[in-house]
């Protein structure tokens, strides 16, 4: 009798287990959508980012003066930025494909859940470090730092700051995505395991 009621139970634990059928399912079309966001989100960043060049003509009485353009190859930073943004963009090609494919065989491996998780958790680290430097070398521009006599520079190049502080707000929002799918890929190997 008590192994009758043992096998009951499990059945019953087993039909209502998360992650079996529409749940596993509507979880990988979560991370389908969201991997493409991020594609979106990281290719454009970078391409706001490349596109963020501008010279200023500075008139004197009776001399105009050309002052140097400002480029995101000017800052060691901002070029971290965009290679960063460049290898996340391509994980997330990958990445998406690798979880269209899982999701038309009906199944996702443990193994390919767990890569999935660390190669996101990874590319946490990674956007949210080029965020975070991109973002000093905007504050920089912005504010300037008088301890260093460094001066502000968005008051000349405008436009450039513009660019730049799009092309960081955007490549946040990718981080936050990134979160997301690290906490999504995560859970669903939680739930494949249990």
């Amino acid at each position: 009798m008590g192994s009758d009621e043992t096998k009951s139970t499990l059945d019953t634990e087993r039909s209502t287990v998360p992650g079996t059928g529409t749940t596993t399912k509507s979880c990988s079309m979560t991370q389908v959508v969201l991997r493409f966001v991020l594609f979106a989100a990281t290719l454009t960043s970078i391409v706001v980012m490349v596109t963020s060049k501008q010279t200023k003509n500075i008139f004197i009485p009776g001399t105009p003066i050309r002052i140097p353009a400002a480029k995101f190859t000017n800052s060691p930073a901002l070029i971290y930025f965009v290679v960063a943004l460049s290898v996340a963009c391509f994980y997330s090609i990958v990445s998406t494909f690798i979880t269209v494919s899982a999701l038309k065989k009906h199944s996702c491996s443990a193994i390919l859940l767990l890569n999935l998780a660390i190669m996101d958790a990874v590319m946490v680290g990674i956007v949210a470090s080029a965020t975070g430097a991109g973002g000093g070398v905007a504050y920089l521009g912005l504010k300037g730092n008088k301890e260093v006599r460094w001066g502000k520079i968005c008051h000349i190049y405008d436009k450039f700051c513009r660019h730049v502080g799009g092309a960081i707000a955007v490549s946040l929002f990718a981080s936050v995505i990134l979160l997301l799918l690290s906490i999504i890929s995560v859970l669903s190997l939680y739930k494949k395991i249990r």
